[in-house]
């Protein structure tokens, strides 16, 4: 709006009755209405300057005031629907439309940040290795509720769900079974009790027995080589490459205080290959060190052989066949048609030989789990606990079975477990191999490992045994057999499987040289927590 002021000039004294008038057309500042509130002043950049002219008027020096119109009636407009996101800060944001929620987006936002917060105290230990796990398990966990709940009883279902969580025992590792929402734990434990209701039957692995054309692609023994067996069953005295540094040396059993126990430098782990600076590079997974570095522990020398006919020489190979003996005087409750196998390995003067043996059953109850006696003439050179879990202690006080004692005719259960069969000096073709029924990715010659595999389809932590405690291979026996389990329920209308038939022979697996285990566990005393398991009498063990 524009208003007209009148100013008078100067009088002249040439026309004095008629005085000059000026019109100069002023804008005056709009009144703003009631219903709008002034927002923050901001600096104008080209003011009205005031004139200088003692005779013009200024206006205002003050700048238009922003307004910002308010109306109470008015709602926020609803995000468009995208998928939940992370915050910065790590707390998960809902981003859903608004009309489609039944609960109001604010409570449950609330609710959520609630959950992510209770998911972070309890992943505490483990959150430096999955940083986003408890923001996606807080998501998952209020995708559930809010399934299941309606507005009136969402509320007291998050309050639920956050008294669960927090009685929860805080997990050390992504496998432990407090990771995961509710629905994840209960489908756990329906899963887990369906495994253990199963009981393995020779009738439900006869359509997965391997054939004996593929057992031998994959290194078992399926023939008892050439000639005497066990003649040469030590080579001490005798020079060798060592397995772990590759240097020569002489065998020779060690003495307790014997500086050779240190004159091996090695690494206990593998290589793998890590991208760093945008090259790639092969380091060990024990220390992280590059492959050319030298190792980050120190051992005794120790040697491994795999080629059948030498293991013959060390102790002789013999076939799983049916005993009239051992038949008659067991009667067919207590005849074992099923079992699954592990077993735990150590250095000695004669190779790698077997140390500890474990057995279940179709129903995963422990029947056999001994430690074996080394033959006259061996020695041992390293028990190598970090992955056997037996100690010098452990092995004086226990090992009392000769291996030739240890026989049986059954359908047998194992992974990788041609390299159990090669330390027992065992010629068996009914084999149902964990390998094959769990593929690697890339096919042969490549393998899963144990651990891999039941972590991945169990839920379970096995193998997690640290330098002193080792592995148990009843816990790795047991863990097969549930892999088998398994696999048996989930293919039960699929019918028989297809066994692999590549033609390339696999890599020699590196748990029957580092780890000196055909599988590797995580608890070192007899049987799960320190418990030694009822043992079935040797006479249904005996040929």
């Amino acid at each position: 709006m524009s208003s007209a002021r009148l100013l008078h000039a100067s009088p002249n004294s040439s026309d004095l009755a008629r005085p000059t008038t000026l019109v100069i057309a002023v804008d005056e500042p709009k009144s703003p209405p009631s219903s709008v509130v002034p927002a923050k002043r901001t600096v104008n950049s080209s003011p009205i300057r005031a004139s200088s002219s003692p005779g013009l008027a200024s206006p205002s020096n003050e700048p238009p005031r922003k307004v910002q119109k308010l109306d109470p009636l008015q709602r926020r407009v609803p995000a468009k629907a995208v998928n939940t996101t992370v915050t910065p800060t790590g707390v998960p944001v809902l981003k859903v439309p608004a009309a489609s929620s039944s609960v109001a987006l604010p409570v449950r936002q609330a609710m959520l940040k609630t959950l992510y917060e209770h998911f972070v105290a309890l992943y505490e230990q483990i959150l430096s290795s999955h940083p986003n796990l408890a923001a996606e398990h807080a998501l998952k966990q209020e995708q559930e509720v809010y399934a299941t709940a309606n507005k009136f009883t969402y509320r007291n279902a998050m309050i639920q769900s956050v008294a669960a969580i927090k009685r929860r025992v805080p997990p050390t590792s992504i496998s432990h079974p407090s990771i995961g929402t509710e629905g994840d734990i209960v489908a756990r434990a329906q899963a887990q009790k369906s495994i253990s209701a199963l009981r393995v039957t020779a009738a439900h692995l006869e359509p997965h027995i391997t054939p004996v054309d593929v057992l031998k692609t994959w290194g078992y023994v399926v023939e008892i080589p050439p000639g005497p067996g066990g003649s040469q069953p030590s080579i001490q005295g005798k020079p060798i490459k060592c397995e772990r540094c590759g240097e020569l040396f002489v065998v020779r059993a060690l003495e307790e205080k014997d500086s050779a126990k240190q004159e091996c430098l090695h690494h206990w782990g593998r290589h793998y290959s890590r991208v760093a600076n945008g090259e790639r590079i092969r380091a060990y997974n024990c220390c992280s060190k590059d492959v050319s570095d030298k190792g980050c522990v120190q051992g005794p020398h120790v040697f491994y052989e795999s080629e059948p006919e030498t293991l013959h020489l060390r102790h002789a190979f013999s076939r799983l066949g049916a005993s009239s003996s051992s038949s008659s005087s067991t009667s067919p409750s207590e005849h074992l048609d099923v079992a699954a196998l592990d077993c735990e390995m150590i250095y000695t003067t004669g190779g790698l030989r077997i140390a500890r043996v474990s057995v279940v059953d179709g129903f995963a109850n422990p029947v056999f789990d001994e430690l074996v006696r080394m033959d006259d003439g061996v020695q041992v050179l390293d028990f190598n606990t970090r992955f056997s879990g037996i100690t010098a202690e452990m092995y004086a006080e226990r090992a009392v079975l000769p291996l030739s004692s240890i026989r049986q005719t059954l359908s047998m259960v194992g992974h990788a477990l041609e390299n159990d069969l090669k330390t027992l000096r065992l010629v068996h073709h009914r084999c149902v191999d964990t390998v094959f029924l769990y593929p690697h990715p890339r096919g042969a010659p490549y393998r899963r490992s144990l651990r891999d595999l039941a972590r991945e389809h169990l839920n379970t932590a096995i193998q997690e045994g640290g330098g002193s405690t080792g592995h148990s291979s009843l816990e790795d026996a047991i863990a097969t057999l549930d892999l088998v389990r398994l696999y048996l329920i989930n293919n039960s209308k699929a019918g028989p499987s297809s066994t692999p038939t590549s033609n390339h022979a696999p890599k020699k697996s590196s748990t029957t040289t580092h780890s000196a285990s055909s599988s590797s566990t995580s608890r070192p005393a007899f049987g799960p927590r320190g418990s030694r398991p009822k043992v079935t009498p040797l006479s249904n063990f005996v040929p």
